[in-house]
């Protein structure tokens, strides 16, 4: 009877430790993460996780300027404190080339995660290839046009936009009609026509992308080779610096993302080129009462914008039980019911099944022009150094709108350091 009573307990032991979350109070996640909405979304999630699996995740919440200098400090290390990587577009020729990034790819086929629903172009933009999976797409940060719906329906605007153009007053079908609304508003005195994200570097790198895509331009050309020197770059340049001078708010070369939001949210602007996802952030009535309801998203005018994204790694210098506990945490954030609760609370999803959700679409039906947004959407160059390139096409993009270079030489400036870097 003893015999049999131990034999039960033991099994009992067995099963509730076999029912037990695999990584209980074994393995803490750490990521250094980007601070903006798509982080807090996806923290608010962190309990849930730990509850199903036992395993802790902590965020390190920093700007994006000092991101990838303190990755790098990790990787190249013995052992990296960061078991868990969120990896920026701009990163992935660099991180998989120097050898620091697990493939997911044994993961993936381990597990059964399908890539199915995943937008190929994601995929393609992270670095993956017929033989690796370097990096998982998390969230895109393709670019658009958000506007101010009652600016343009306004009765007023109208008549004057009129008086003074001799056309119907309408939202923009090519960049030169935008730059020509934004100048018109900001001098009419009541709101600047648009709040720019003019800091040299990733601020204005990634916005004066989308004036290049939308003026039919390029960075590179179908053989890879250096196209940013063209009549369609300059005219981009041109029109980039217009809208600084004349269509922004003061102090737009000095202004990052945040800036761009708070000007938006406070009504001041009629625009913003600026990532899809921001949208949601600002119609809201609690964050942002005096433009909730009077905002739409477009794709660029001109039909392209800038594309980016930012996906899931796990760094090589690290246990294998956290490789594995890491893997199973993004198995789980971009599983589709995680990539749903996301998308409520304003995501910018890497599944296409996610903007065609019903309850996506239910609560906010500009999912779907999001969807044409990241489809037009095209990339700035990406291979090893394409973090400092940011920096070199910055620093000629604000001597350019700011008057200090003629666009013809800021262009052709920018152009050969990128020549010279992808010689690298």
């Amino acid at each position: 009877m003893q015999l049999k009573c131990s034999l039960k307990a033991a099994l009992l032991g067995a099963t509730l430790l076999a029912a037990a979350p695999a990584y209980a109070q074994s393995v803490t996640l750490r990521a250094l993460m980007e601070d903006v909405p798509e982080t807090q979304i996806i923290e608010k999630l962190l309990p849930e996780f730990e509850k199903e699996t036992g395993i802790r995740v902590e965020f390190e919440k920093i700007g994006y300027g000092d991101m990838h200098d303190k990755l790098v400090a990790q990787l190249v290390s013995p052992e990296s404190y960061y078991n868990l990587l969120e990896v920026d577009f701009l990163w992935a020729g660099e991180f998989p080339t120097a050898g620091w990034l697990e493939d997911l790819n044994p993961y993936i086929a381990k597990s059964g995660f399908d890539l199915k629903p995943f937008i190929p172009s994601m995929l393609d933009l992270l670095g993956q290839t017929k033989d690796a999976t370097p990096i998982l797409p998390m969230y895109n940060y393709s670019m658009g046009l958000i506007y101010r719906t009652d600016l343009l329906e306004d009765a007023k605007v109208k008549a004057a936009y009129k008086a003074k153009t001799g056309k119907e007053l309408a939202l923009p079908k090519t960049l030169a009609e935008y730059v020509e609304l934004s100048k018109f508003f900001k001098a009419g005195g009541g709101v600047v026509g648009a709040a720019m994200q003019g800091q040299r570097g990733d601020p204005n790198a990634m916005e004066f992308s989308n004036y290049l895509f939308s003026a039919g331009g390029a960075y590179l050309d179908a053989g890879r080779k250096v196209a940013l020197n063209s009549p369609e770059g300059l005219t981009a340049l041109k029109l980039y610096a217009d809208n600084v001078q004349n269509g922004a708010q003061q102090g737009a070369l000095s202004a990052t993302l945040d800036d761009t939001m708070r000007l938006m949210c406070a009504g001041d602007a009629f625009s913003m080129v600026t990532y899809w996802w921001m949208l949601p952030q600002l119609d809201n009535k609690e964050k942002c009462p005096k433009v909730a309801g009077k905002l739409a998203l477009s794709v660029m005018p001109g039909g392209h914008g800038e594309s980016g994204g930012w996906g899931w790694g796990i760094p090589k210098n690290t246990s294998d039980e956290s490789k594995a506990a890491a893997w199973k945490f993004i198995e789980w954030v971009q599983g589709k019911k995680i990539s749903v609760a996301r998308a409520m609370e304003g995501h910018a999803p890497v599944r296409s099944d996610v903007y065609t959700d019903p309850a996506v679409l239910a609560k906010y039906p500009f999912y779907k022009t999001a969807l044409d947004v990241v489809a037009s959407g095209k990339s700035f160059p990406i291979f090893a150094y394409s973090a400092q390139y940011e920096d070199v096409l910055g620093a000629q993009l604000s001597l350019a709108a700011g008057g200090q270079a003629k666009p013809e030489d800021a262009l052709k400036a920018a152009a050969d350091g990128l020549t010279q870097l992808l010689a690298k």
